[in-house]
């Protein structure tokens, strides 16, 4: 298929599914047997596209996903989903029986969710319930053993809500230092012992735990950020089991090239002034798609060459220094593999001061995704015009 027939600009992503279905099938690898894979699909699946990630996770060896509202996985559901969905997030208690209704599970954490929960579930639906323990983040979960049995007991004693998971959640497993992920660690092994019964599913790492260390001790991880081919932080690279296979690329074409004389500048401000006779290329992506101001200076790829992004970032455009005179239409690559030059989303976090989670996240829905299946198109998503 011609990916460009189903989308009227030269600007896109490809997501390559052939490198995730590799990064899932690696850690399955590399965890011991019985313990499951929750592919984590949040936020658009970190911006990659939900339903293609999920699909392919599953098939690489995921038993279900995480997302972090019922509105995804919801979302999921409609698209013709029926793996294991779990909700990381705060619902609400009157939505319980939508959750219960396509078999969606759902995270709590407050007794008065609970009581309240029950009087919005008919008496032949149950929901299943996930409880999170807070053993160091101080973001959502109860926080002592009293609370989780408390919690265990009211579900105990009600057949409409049903007992299936319990986890936590680590804040520097990512981190040389462990001595904080050691005392959550150990936190959430006294709360697991201090339950009536163990549920189905007892679950701790993320991608950094599940990368670095035995699961031996619970039976599920939250695979997220690794999936996607990215470290979780820059100081893990060098402890990685296996090497990750980036899955998000982005490019664009050249839509204008002009020559332009000493002293004349490029766009808003006149922030850059050519010293000499420049070639300049312009690019239909700006601030709008995610690729914001602060990137002015940051290079792209053209013709395997490294070029810098001159003047100042437009909403819709930006403009680029070429090496020399080059047809409207040639390709350039603002993260990716041109020839021997790559530019990775760790280069663009690294210019934008930020972690490489965001940068995924942060390029909009109006640029379509075009999904790469034996290393070719197979698919677009193009949010502007479904």
């Amino acid at each position: 298929m011609n990916a460009n027939t189903q989308f009227f600009r030269d600007t896109w992503a490809e997501i390559n599914l052939d490198n995730l279905y590799k990064n899932v099938s690696a850690v399955r690898g590399l965890l011991p047997e019985g313990v499951g894979i929750f592919a984590v699909v949040k936020a658009n699946a970190y911006g990659h596209g939900d339903f293609q990630v999920s699909e392919t996770a599953l098939e690489a060896g995921a038993h279900g996903l995480a997302v972090a509202f019922l509105d995804e996985a919801l979302s999921l559901r409609k698209r013709g989903i029926t793996a294991p969905i779990l909700v990381l997030g705060a619902s609400r208690a009157e939505d319980a029986a939508l959750a219960a209704e396509h078999d969606i599970s759902l995270t709590v954490f407050q007794r008065e969710w609970l009581e309240e929960a029950v009087g919005f579930l008919p008496s032949e639906k149950n929901v299943s319930l996930h409880i999170k323990c807070d053993t160091g983040v101080n973001r959502l979960g109860v926080r002592t053993i009293e609370e989780l049995k408390e919690l265990e007991r009211i579900m105990d004693s009600s057949p409409q809500l049903v007992f299936e998971g319990v986890f936590t959640h680590f804040a520097t497993a990512d981190e040389l230092d462990e001595s904080l992920y050691q005392k959550q660690f150990a936190a959430f092994k006294e709360m697991v012992a201090s339950l009536r019964e163990k549920p189905k599913y007892v679950h701790a790492a993320n991608s950094a735990a599940s990368l670095r260390h035995s699961q031996s001790s619970f039976n599920a991880i939250r695979f997220g950020i690794s999936m996607y081919g990215l470290s979780p932080s820059e100081e893990m690279k060098g402890l990685l089991p296996f090497p990750l296979k980036e899955v998000f690329s982005l490019h664009a074409r050249l839509v204008h090239v002009k020559k332009i004389n000493p002293g004349e500048s490029v766009s808003y401000g006149a922030t850059y002034t050519a010293e000499g006779e420049e070639w300049i290329g312009t690019l239909p992506i700006g601030y709008a798609d995610g690729w914001i101001r602060r990137l002015q200076g940051q290079e792209v790829l053209v013709d395997g060459k490294r070029a810098p992004i001159v003047g100042r970032i437009c909403m819709d455009q930006c403009m680029i220094k070429l090496p020399h005179e080059m047809p409207v239409g040639t390709l350039v690559t603002l993260i990716g593999c041109q020839g021997d030059e790559s530019i990775s989303i760790d280069e663009i976090a690294e210019k934008l001061e930020t972690i490489n989670y965001e940068v995924p996240c942060i390029i909009s829905n109006r640029v379509p995704r075009v999904f790469i299946h034996n290393n070719e198109p197979e698919s677009v998503e193009n949010k502007l015009i479904e």
